[in-house]
């Protein structure tokens, strides 16, 4: 598993809490420092919508104009490129699936 966001986040740090006591192995890749590609995002976007990788509720997309929002919504991903805290976080990528946000009803049922 792989996890990705940014390391001082309170919803990925109980993700980290939650693997960790479960003993469940990923690899965190803190996305602000080690960046993210277009690539990654569309094979994210096979699994997930754009809307729920998007957190709407960010300081970061309070910040953007209404022509930087449309362009995203409209699926230009360079803007979550350049501004990658617009991603809800976690975004944990499995062989399976890929989960967005934290949920421990849905971390529990993470393979062991």
């Amino acid at each position: 598993m792989k996890m990705y966001g940014i390391p001082n986040c309170d919803t990925v740090k109980k993700a980290q809490k939650f693997l960790d006591a479960h003993q469940l192995p990923y690899h965190f890749h803190d996305f602000k420092k080690q960046g993210l590609d277009i690539a990654l995002l569309e094979s994210w976007l096979k699994v997930q919508p754009l809307d729920k990788l998007v957190n709407k509720r960010s300081t970061t997309w309070k910040q953007l104009d209404a022509a930087q929002k449309e362009a995203l919504m409209a699926g230009d991903l360079t803007v979550l490129i350049a501004m990658p805290t617009l991603i809800k976080r976690p975004v944990l990528q499995t062989d399976q699936d890929v989960i967005i946000g934290f949920d421990e009803k849905t971390y529990q049922t993470l393979n062991h």
